[in-house]
């Protein structure tokens, strides 16, 4: 039982108590720099709540009941983060693959289903554990090969950072009627979603909550407004194993856009009292992802079906980009930009996300990165995303194609993992996992075993992934332009893989 000084431990970023990720047994010189900016983060904790002390575990004892309106978060957290621009642009995806309006339309709701179910699977340890995302999977992955995922995970945070800046810098750009350059509204952007997120969670929770409700009406407007031009009935013009490869291609671009947020979920249920429905936690999270994102793609399927009839439509896309092609199909001038305005909010809605994540992330390398202030890792995230997004601000298509599909592959290896150990290892019982040695390497599995499978499921992705510059020996063979099955073996190598492996770890190392 903890004891008053205990507690006192627990409330005081700068003393942490032994099994905090922050390890402060090398006390900095007092008056260093690190010092300095960790006293000057606790002030700012102090005084705004920008959780200094993010990545420590969350014990039952620290949290409160949630109420009914706070328990909504669940699912309009990822509303606001899924419905936006990035969403709507990778709905063209089905077009630009040869595809016809109903074949998108089915495969971006059901794809995205299983991406979200992938997402909402990883939610539930949250609440449970007290622990953020990259924290759970030590008791996977053990204390070395964990890091790989923490990379990982900071990895496709900036990468889904850079995406949204560049579709909503093209949104302003449009609105400003091209007098506003392309790289000053990613800039724009990405200062804006860097100020949310380094106040923290409490502030990502409320502004999330209620940002989705602009860009659904956003998107029943685009329904309303085009719907009467989209092309129902012109069939695919691929038979065989064409279309096969092209539907397998764009379930997987699909699918790796919802299961790609299967690395920060828990970030976001620590808050969560531990004895919260986890049934609850899954279905609002898994819908909460995948509706949204089927408004959003099935907004972009239909417009993109709308350039079979309205050809000039077709060429301002084509030559001008998305952002201007907003600005032409909707009516009047003066309301279509109003609407890329407001669709730069959602470019910001995604960045919140992402950056907070990606700096609790950084903070997991290692030791000496716990130690760096929260509010630094958000800034050099920051740099990163505005330099990702400036050298890839010409090749949006090209970039949601091979980055969307990278996601998923690594994001399929992780749940299978995590699956495996919870419900094979642990028998699916949070009383089975050592939770106080969140932070302690003696005490976590080797991880070997789980090494193995991430690295047994990489040779998945190479043997069935279908990119732009890359496609394997095996989904090349599907179709004259290929069929992405790298999730499907990733899946199959990864689960295979773990199970004999984490055995003989367990066997041989006894934990």
């Amino acid at each position: 039982m903890l004891t008053d000084e205990d507690n006192t431990d627990a409330r005081t970023p700068l003393i942490m108590r032994k099994d905090d990720d922050v390890d402060v047994e090398s006390n900095e010189v007092e008056g260093g720099v690190l010092s300095r900016l960790r006293q000057f983060e606790a002030n700012l904790d102090a005084r705004f709540g920008v959780e200094s002390e993010a990545i420590n575990r969350k014990l039952p004892e620290d949290k409160h009941p949630v109420r009914w309106h706070e328990e909504l978060s669940m699912a309009l957290l990822w509303a606001s983060a899924t419905m936006n621009t990035s969403c709507f642009a990778t709905g063209f995806l089905g077009w630009e693959l040869g595809l016809s309006l109903k074949q998108a339309i089915i495969i971006s709701i059901f794809a995205s289903i299983a991406g979200g179910a992938v997402t909402g699977f990883a939610a539930t340890f949250g609440a449970a554990t007290g622990l953020r995302q990259i924290s759970v999977s030590r008791f996977s992955f053990g204390w070395w090969p964990n890091k790989i995922i923490a990379a990982l995970n900071a990895i496709v945070q900036i990468g889904w950072a850079a995406v949204a800046c560049i579709t909503g810098g093209l949104a302003l750009t449009a609105a400003a009627d091209g007098h506003l350059s392309l790289i000053v509204g990613i800039i724009i952007l990405a200062i804006v979603a860097m100020l949310i997120s380094l106040v923290g969670l409490k502030a990502i929770l409320v502004y999330e909550r209620y940002a989705w409700i602009v860009f659904f009406t956003i998107f029943l407007i685009f329904f309303g407004e085009v719907g009467r031009y989209a092309d129902n009935t012109t069939p695919s013009p691929l038979k065989g194993a064409d279309l096969a490869g092209s539907v397998l291609s764009l379930i997987s671009i699909v699918y790796g856009s919802s299961a790609s947020w299967i690395s920060i979920a828990s970030d976001y249920y620590v808050h969560y009292p531990a004895n919260v429905s986890r049934v609850k936690v899954f279905f609002m999270t898994t819908f909460g992802i995948a509706i949204p994102t089927s408004v959003g793609m099935v907004a972009g399927c239909v417009v993109a079906s709308a350039l079979n009839n309205k050809p000039d439509w077709s060429d301002v896309y084509e030559n001008e980009g998305i952002g201007f092609l907003i600005q032409t199909m909707l009516y009047p001038r003066g309301f279509a930009k109003l609407i890329l305005v407001l669709l730069v909010l959602s470019g910001i809605n995604v960045n919140v996300v992402s950056i907070y994540s990606a700096a609790i992330a950084c903070q997991q390398f290692a030791r000496p990165c716990a130690r760096v202030p929260r509010f630094v890792w958000t800034l050099m995230c920051f740099v990163l995303i505005l330099g990702l997004a400036l050298g890839g601000r010409e090749q949006l298509n090209s970039y949601l194609q091979n980055f969307l599909s990278l996601l998923g592959y690594w994001s399929t290896s992780y749940f299978a993992i995590l699956f495996i150990e919870h419900y094979v290892f642990r028998k699916g019982n949070f009383e089975n996992y050592d939770l106080d040695a969140w932070n302690d390497p003696s005490r976590l599995p080797i991880g070997l075993g789980a090494l193995a499978a991430f690295i047994v499921g990489v040779v998945g992705w190479i043997l069935g992934m279908v990119e732009t510059w890359y496609a394997g020996p095996i989904g090349k063979l599907i179709g004259a332009g290929g069929g992405d099955v790298g999730n499907e073996l990733t899946l199959v190598f990864s689960l295979v893989t773990y199970l004999p492996a984490r055995y003989l770890e367990l066997k041989v190392f006894g934990r």
